[in-house]
C-alpha cells in the first residue's frame, strides 16, 4: 500500500521575555552556608571562619555575574515521511537557548503513546538504547550552549493505526554553574498519523449493477465497450471500425458489432461502530474489531479506487459520519485520513435514521457492511437494507479467537450460549439474503460477488 505523504506538524512555546527564574537548593546552600560562617566569624572573634567563607561567597558572586534572562524554548517535530503501522518512526523534541547564557544543565522528558514504541534515543550526540521495553519517558539530560538548540531525536515502530502524540514534552534548565533554575517550559503535544497496513486485496470483477458512464466493469447496456453484445445493421452514428465485413458481404448490407458499455460502480464500504471486542495487539500482533474493520475497509477502498470506481464510507453509530462517493487517488488519501478518526462508540438510540434518513443510498450501489454483529440493532440494519432492494455483502469482522471474559462461575457456559444465539442469527440473515462472509484478506468476498451478480442479473418473477 502507498501511504500519503503526511505535512510535519510542529509545536513552539514561545518564550516569554522576562520568565522568571528562580535560586535554586545549591545557591541557597551556599548563601546560608556563607551566613553562619561570617556570624559564627564575629561571635566567636574566628579569623578562619572569614577565610573559610571568602571563597564561597566570591564564587558565588563570580558565577551570578551574568544571569540568564529569557525562558527556554521547547519545540516538537516529526518527519514528514510516510508512516504505515509496522513503518519506522522519527521524532525530535528540541531545546533551544535564546539567552547570551549558556545553560549547564537541561533536563526534557516527554510522553508517548503507548502505540509509538521508541527503542533509540540521541540526545546532544550521545546516542542511547533503550531496549525492547522503550523507555523514552525517562528523563534525558545535556547541555545547551548560547543560541543554539539541541534535539532529542527518537527513533522506533509505529505498532497501530491512528493519530498518536508525542508529548507533552517539558524541560527545566540550571545555569549559572547551577545556582538558577528556569520554571518548567511544556510544549504540546504533536499528534503523528499513522496508517493502516493493508495486504494485497483483490476481488473479482463481478457487479451486481454498473451504473456510471465510464469504467472497468461490463454493464448490460448497449455502448462503447469491448464486450460483443451481437451484429446489428449499420445506423446513423454507428463507426466506421465497427463495420462487420464478414457479415456485411454476405448479408449485401452493412452490419456493425454491438458492444456493451464499460462502466464503473459505486461502493459503499459501511463500518459498524456500536461496540469493540478483542484486544488489539497493534501490527503483527491480534487483531481486535476495529483494527479488523479499518484494515478491511483500507483494503477494500484502494482496490476499487485503483479500478476507476466511486467508493463512499459510512458510519454505522451515533456520530454517523459520512465521506460522499468519489474516484481516484484523491479520494483513496481521504479515505486514509478519514479512517483515522474511527471510534467505537455505543448508544441506546437507534443510529439507522441517522445514517439512512436524509441521505439516500443509490439504488444500483454494492454495500458492504463490515460489522461485529455484537449487537441486534446491526442485524436489524442489514435486514432492512436487504428488504429494500440494496445489495448487501456482510463481512464479519469479529476475531475468531474471541475468549470469554473470565472464567468463573458460569462465564464459560454464557460465552458458549452467546455464541450459539449469534451463528442463529447469522443464519436468519442469510435466509432474508444478506451473505454474511468472515474477513480473511484478499479472496475474501470473490465467491459472495459472484452470488450477488447472479442475482442481479437474474430475471424477475412475477414483475418483482
Amino acid at each position: 500500500m502507498t501511504a500519503p505523504t503526511a505535512p510535519e506538524q510542529e509545536y513552539e512555546v514561545e518564550p516569554e521575555p522576562a520568565a522568571g527564574w528562580s535560586p535554586s537548593r545549591a545557591l541557597g546552600r551556599a548563601v546560608l552556608f556563607t551566613g553562619v560562617l561570617l556570624i559564627a566569624a564575629v561571635l566567636l572573634g574566628r579569623v578562619d571562619l572569614v577565610v573559610l567563607a571568602t571563597p564561597i561567597a566570591l564564587g558565588t558572586a563570580y558565577s551570578l555575574r551574568r544571569r540568564p534572562t529569557a525562558a527556554p524554548q521547547l519545540w516538537l517535530g516529526g518527519d514528514d515521511a510516510p508512516l504505515v503501522e509496522g513503518g519506522e518512526l522519527a521524532g525530535a523534541v528540541s531545546v533551544g537557548n535564546p539567552d547570551t547564557v549558556g545553560y549547564d544543565v537541561a533536563v526534557v522528558r516527554t510522553r508517548l503513546s503507548p502505540w509509538l514504541h521508541v527503542t533509540r534515543a540521541s540526545f546532544g550526540g550521545i546516542g542511547l538504547e533503550l531496549g525492547r521495553a522503550g523507555g523514552a519517558d525517562r528523563p534525558f539530560v545535556t547541555t545547551v550552549a548560547t543560541g543554539e538548540a539541541v534535539d532529542l531525536e527518537l527513533a522506533g515502530t509505529a505498532r497501530r493505526w491512528g493519530r498518536h502524540p508525542i508529548g507533552p514534552a517539558g524541560t527545566r534548565v540550571a545555569a549559572a554553574d547551577g545556582l538558577l533554575v528556569s520554571r518548567v517550559v511544556v510544549a504540546e503535544p504533536a499528534l503523528v498519523r499513522v496508517y493502516p497496513k493493508t495486504e494485497p486485496f483483490q476481488a473479482v470483477d463481478a457487479m451486481p449493477r454498473a451504473a456510471g458512464l465510464v469504467g472497468a466493469h461490463h454493464s448490460r447496456r448497449p455502448g462503447e465497450g469491448g464486450e460483443l453484445a451481437g451484429v446489428r445493421v449499420f445506423g446513423p452514428g454507428d463507426r466506421l471500425r465497427r463495420i462487420d465485413w464478414r457479415v456485411s458481404l454476405r448479408a449485401r448490407q452493412l452490419h456493425v458489432a454491438a458492444t456493451l458499455s464499460d462502466r464503473d460502480a459505486e461502493v459503499v464500504v459501511l463500518l459498524d461502530v456500536l461496540a469493540e471486542a478483542g484486544r488489539s495487539g497493534g501490527v503483527g500482533g491480534a487483531a481486535s474489531v476495529l483494527d479488523t474493520t479499518v484494515r478491511a475497509a483500507a483494503a477494500i477502498g484502494e482496490h476499487y479506487l485503483h479500478r476507476g470506481d466511486r467508493v463512499a464510507v459510512l458510519e454505522y453509530g451515533p456520530a454517523a459520519r459520512r465521506l460522499r462517493p468519489a474516484t481516484g487517488r484523491r479520494q483513496y488519501l481521504t479515505l486514509l485520513e478519514w479512517l483515522l478518526d474511527v471510534r467505537a462508540e455505543s448508544t441506546p438510540h437507534e443510529p439507522y435514521d441517522q445514517v439512512f434518513g436524509p441521505q439516500l443510498l443509490s439504488a444500483d450501489a454494492l454495500v458492504v457492511v463490515l460489522t461485529p454483529l455484537l449487537d441486534e440493532r446491526s442485524a436489524q440494519m442489514l435486514a432492512r437494507l436487504a428488504r429494500g432492494g440494496r445489495f448487501v455483502v456482510a463481512v464479519d469482522t469479529l476475531p475468531a479467537d474471541l475468549t470469554p471474559p473470565g472464567r468463573d462461575g458460569w462465564a464459560e457456559v454464557a460465552f458458549r450460549l452467546w455464541r450459539l444465539d449469534r451463528d442463529t442469527m447469522i443464519g436468519q440473515l442469510r435466509e432474508h439474503g444478506v451473505p454474511v462472509v468472515r474477513w480473511a484478506g484478499a479472496g475474501s468476498l470473490d465467491q459472495v460477488l459472484r452470488d450477488v451478480a447472479r442475482l442481479a442479473t437474474a430475471p424477475r418473477v412475477g414483475g418483482r
